[in-house]
């Protein structure tokens, strides 16, 4: 149902749902088509194709393909770290570890991971080129990935939890590249294995690794 705006005018609030709607399914259309045959091989008129709208869509949404790969890779770690921050808040707030959080951390990253493992598998390849101009936009939404990883360490530092002599900065990395990669090597080589069991031999990692204090 749509509304007017209170001056009288004929702005339509359903507009915004709507364009939001659009873009979701041309970042799915665009993650996959791009997983299958590469970025410079896909095309607008493919990724509109597989979206089911017209070609002049997607100009009205991103002014170019590498705009729109730009903000689908954002936007697929945004939601990564979000649901990454959920997990951890869920177990603290329920009187868990920083341990804990971080093991909850891990299935939740999982379990994205599963459900967008071409975004992953993108996402990844992308770390290692330099030259691509959507380079500080990844670091950028990397770097906020991170930080929700590395607030759980800090915590865990300061309750007396893990050492004080812990390199937050570099596990932080260690852990989010360690859910990444062995997540896409389940999803690729170890399809048989459920969530449940990647999850468990993570967790026992983690527990019997990263959680002791010195």
């Amino acid at each position: 149902m749509s509304t007017r705006s209170g001056n009288g005018g004929g702005a339509v609030t359903g507009a915004a749902p709507r364009r939001a709607s659009t873009r979701r399914r041309l970042f799915e259309a665009a993650v996959t088509l791009i997983a299958e045959q590469g970025f410079s091989a896909t095309t607008v008129d493919e990724i509109a194709e597989r979206a089911g709208v017209a070609k002049g869509t997607v100009y009205y949404n991103f002014t170019s393909k590498s705009v729109l790969y730009e903000e689908l890779l954002q936007d697929g770690i945004d939601l990564l770290a979000a649901s990454l921050r959920t997990a951890a808040d869920e177990v603290t707030s329920r009187g868990g570890t920083r341990i804990d959080a971080l093991d909850a951390m891990i299935r939740a990253g999982l379990d994205f991971i599963a459900g967008a493992p071409a975004l992953t598998q993108l996402y990844v390849a992308e770390l290692w080129r330099t030259n691509r101009t959507w380079r500080a936009t990844l670091t950028s939404v990397r770097g906020r990935a991170l930080t929700v990883v590395e607030s759980v360490l800090q915590d865990a530092v300061r309750a007396g939890e893990l050492s004080d002599e812990l390199d937050v900065p570099l596990t932080a990395s260690a852990l989010l590249g360690m859910v990444l990669v062995a997540a896409l090597d389940w999803q690729s080589f170890q399809p048989e294995r459920s969530v449940e069991e990647v999850h468990a031999a993570l967790s026992h990692l983690v527990q019997g690794r990263v959680g002791t204090a010195a």
